[in-house]
């Protein structure tokens, strides 16, 4: 019986461009995860969307001095752009400035201010005297009172990673002019979090199978004691409070951006001609929802969201969150202001996508903290995924292609050397399964290049290009043993690298799409379109279990699936470094 399977992907503010750590950290692992369960015949919904109501995008649009509609929109264009690029294939990738959202964000505020889970309190704030207005958290920077970071935002330590209430920053400033701010009273509702406390504890049982860094995290946050968290703000950009009387204040965007993940499920559902379905993943028990995130969101989606689940009832707690720590460039964090980074759509307009999704994977910070490094992708792209699987493909291929009237060869027996390279790939589909099923992407791709490695082995142990001269029935022997290597690692490596499967796919002489079909489209809802990105299913009947190639298949003529780079790239890319923005 096919599992539902819910893949909820962390929603990136739609401030700017995404940079390879929000692809390594939180895009492309969903991805993966997602193409396995596909395969392997479940019932898969990935959901995420574009964060229109962070204070990111209003400070970005301060900036420029627009309105922040007009830059959010200009970013959900662009993130749209880059996560096709890239292949993530989700079912629905929308944004929370959607009348949809609106509605089911306002509804998760009334249903727990009914059942008295919200509370009224006047709290201090810091107050702007130059901007005259209340400073929103990320307004504010100050030195951490906990571990001493100079440059801590208002709600979160980035350094540290402790959720902090701007008043407690050590010599506040304000971020537009650098002001020192002054704390003035104003009144807003507050979700009780204490209220939850048993629950949240109870639902934490059992989750052994969690990331230790996720479950430490919670665990610690819990036991210290969990303090009520103010959910609305003096804004006028963001979902409105549905109450008389705060028509000028807004729903806090923490609140109402991590229900994006039940409202995005629900908008897929009626665009897809299925209102209800949505019900399957968030209602149906026995359904299992995954949440992808950075490390610096694990308390919003461990201890926040599902303690508005707790309270508004009836929905599915999450089953798994398996942060990632953070990806490093060249040994320093990411900074867009420095100009170190590099964006998803300046990296994939110059390299091949699979090559990205190929050294992210194999150097993902699922444990601890990891470096991109330019000669290490550029060694890896070679040394790996040109030389050891691209070059296998290519070569025995073009071979078979040139000397066997362009089919799969009809092998005569069988030798035991046969036989176990094609028993040892054909085994490595439930180990691996298991890998991918328990989020441990990187042990399972270097499971699969080492079965690639094993495959090469054999290859120049038979050496079919000599053989051929001699017995060509070896030949055809050995090389149709390799291509049914060839035919079930294209399917191991496809949930890493989907695009050169693909063609993979095609060289081998089999039809139809096993990428599936990404697309951009224009919902209209009420007044407003928005655009989304939506998926479409693959159409060739491939599954995560071994298959057999037909002797005298027909073959398409192959290419190599990969490009061999220059070392020279190395240091022209160090050299763009701090001077290119995207």
């Amino acid at each position: 019986m096919a599992d539902s399977i819910g893949v909820f992907v962390a929603w990136p503010y739609a401030s700017g461009d995404p940079h390879l750590g929000n692809a390594a950290g939180a895009l492309l692992p969903p991805d993966i995860f997602a193409r396995y369960h596909r395969l392997k015949g479940n019932q898969v919904l990935v959901v995420s969307g574009s964060d229109s109501h962070g204070t990111p995008v209003t400070v970005a649009a301060d900036k420029e001095g627009i309105p922040p509609e007009q830059l959010f929109l200009r970013y959900h264009e662009r993130i749209i752009e880059a996560c096709r690029g890239l292949g993530i294939s989700f079912d629905l990738y929308t944004h929370t400035d959607t009348e949809n959202h609106h509605r089911i964000a306002q509804d998760f505020f009334s249903r727990l201010y009914e059942k008295k889970y919200l509370y009224r309190e006047v709290q201090k704030q810091l107050f702007c005297e130059k901007e005259q207005r209340f400073l929103p958290d990320r307004y504010v920077e100050g030195k951490c009172p906990i571990c001493g970071y100079e440059s801590a935002r208002g709600d979160q330590c980035d350094n540290c990673g402790n959720l902090l209430d701007a008043l407690d920053l050590i010599h506040p400033r304000c971020r537009n002019d650098g002001t020192t701010p002054v704390v003035r009273e104003t009144e807003h509702f507050f979700l009780d979090l204490a209220l939850f406390s048993e629950q949240l504890q109870d639902w934490l049982k059992g989750k052994d199978f969690w990331r230790p860094n996720v479950t430490t995290f919670t665990q610690n946050m819990i036991k210290g004691g969990l303090k009520g968290r103010p959910i609305t703000r003096d804004l006028e950009w963001g979902v409105p409070v549905p109450l008389a009387g705060w028509e000028h204040k807004r729903i806090y965007v923490w609140f109402e951006a991590v229900i994006g993940y039940y409202s995005a499920a629900v908008e897929w559902a009626k665009h897809s001609g299925q209102k209800d379905a949505w019900e399957t993943w968030w209602k149906d028990p026995a359904a299992k929802g995954y949440y992808f995130i950075g490390k610096d969101n694990i308390p919003f989606h461990t201890v926040i969201w599902p303690a508005m689940l707790l309270g508004y009832g009836g929905l599915n707690l999450p089953y798994d969150v398996p942060a990632n720590e953070f990806l490093n460039l060249e040994g320093k964090q990411f900074s867009k202001s420095r100009g170190w980074w590099i964006s998803v759509l300046d990296f994939i307009s110059r390299y091949d996508p699979d090559s990205l999704r190929y050294y992210l994977t194999r150097n993902a910070p699922e444990a601890q903290d990891t470096d991109f490094s330019w000669y290490d992708f550029w060694r890896r792209n070679n040394d790996e995924l040109v030389a050891t699987w691209g070059n296998l493909a290519h070569r025995v291929l073009t071979f078979t292609y040139r000397n066997f009237e362009r089919r799969v060869p009809e092998p005569g027996q069988l030798d035991a050397a046969d036989r176990e390279i094609i028993r040892k790939v054909e085994a490595g589909f439930e180990p691996i399964g298991q890998l991918l099923e328990g989020c441990h992407f990187k042990a399972a791709l270097e499971k699969v290049l080492a079965l690639a490695q094993e495959a090469n082995r054999y290859l120049d142990q038979k050496e079919p290009w000599k053989k051929i001269n001699t017995s060509r029935e070896e030949a055809a022997t050995s090389l149709y043993a390799v291509l049914q290597v060839i035919g079930n690692l294209k399917v191991l490596f496809y949930p890493f690298i989907p695009f050169s499967s693909q063609r993979l796919h095609e060289y081998l002489g089999y039809e139809g799409s096993i990428l599936g079909e990404q697309k951009v489209e224009t919902f209209a809802e009420g007044k407003k379109t928005h655009t989304a990105l939506v998926y479409s299913a693959p159409t060739a009947q491939v599954s995560w279990s071994p298959s057999q190639l037909p002797p005298g298949q027909r073959l398409r003529e192959p290419h190599p699936l990969f490009a061999k780079l220059e070392e020279k790239i190395v240091e022209e890319e160090r050299a763009r470094l701090g001077q290119v923005v995207g």
